[in-house]
């Protein structure tokens, strides 16, 4: 059992529950749900600062490319990027494919969840500014751009599936060693490990601290692993994080989105 932190839909406070992992239920109020017999919303509220090429094999794919114009040497600091509030969804709801695309990949990421501000923190103490974890997709329409990320790619309307909760930090031995898996139509697609992270989440909190404050609620996604995988009109989309649970978004074709809620 873990105690989780999340948001009916339509409701502004957050709810605490408690997940049995064994029976896949959640507990809150007397009450005992599964995830599919709930509404849930986005359960933070902070900004979503995604990181790129801290996974090693994503590193090692590119690392030619780095001494290369227009470039010329490897970035030396985090490169990061927001995914801004029109991106964020919750656990069911639909993510928008937008009119002329096709496909979008999946960037399953481990979301480390922000609980009191934090400025030129060491990685020695990194955790304690840490409230919690949660899942985050890292949606994207596929390119090229990996130094200078490519916000017309990434910040989509609905292109931020996150939760489905937030799940206490105590209940995390290791963030650093997460197995994290992908699922489209059943089927799996991708398996990595946080293990397998260039800068692990403490050090990769004291480096982006050095130079910016971390507030209560922001989130800061560890990576996305390489080879992300494709998903297209009516695929659905699970991603597992060991020990935090499921993320589930189905993706359709783009009518008119709400913030990636089709109506």
């Amino acid at each position: 059992m873990s105690s989780v932190k999340f948001k009916h839909q339509g409701v502004q406070q957050l709810k605490e529950g408690i997940y049995q992992f064994d029976q896949k239920l959640l507990k809150f109020d007397g009450k005992q749900c599964s995830l599919d017999g709930l509404s849930l919303d986005v359960p933070i509220n902070g900004t979503v600062y995604g990181t790129l090429l801290n996974y090693k094999g994503e590193y090692a794919e590119l690392e030619s490319s780095m001494n290369e114009v227009p470039y010329k040497t490897p970035p030396k600091a985090p490169i990061l990027y927001i995914k801004p509030i029109n991106t964020h969804i919750g656990y069911g709801m639909t993510i928008p494919l937008p009119e002329g695309v096709e496909k979008v990949s999946i960037g399953a990421a481990l979301g480390v969840v922000i609980g009191k501000p934090a400025k030129n923190i060491r990685k020695e103490n990194a955790l304690d500014y840490v409230a919690g974890y949660t899942i985050v997709n890292d949606v994207s329409i596929p390119n090229k751009s990996y130094y200078r990320p490519a916000y017309k790619e990434k910040a989509r309307d609905g292109f931020c599936p996150i939760g489905p909760w937030v799940i206490s930090r105590d209940a995390i031995e290791n963030p650093n060693e997460l197995g994290i898996r992908v699922y489209i139509n059943g089927e799996i697609k991708q398996e990595n490990t946080t293990s397998n992270l260039i800068r692990s989440v403490e050090q990769l909190m004291e480096e982006v601290t050095d130079f910016m404050t971390l507030y209560e609620g922001d989130v800061l996604l560890v990576g996305v692993p390489e080879n992300a995988p494709i998903a297209k009109e009516n695929d659905r989309v699970i991603i597992e994080i060991d020990n935090i649970g499921t993320l589930v978004n189905k993706v359709e074709k783009e009518k008119v989105a709400v913030g990636g809620v089709m109506v």
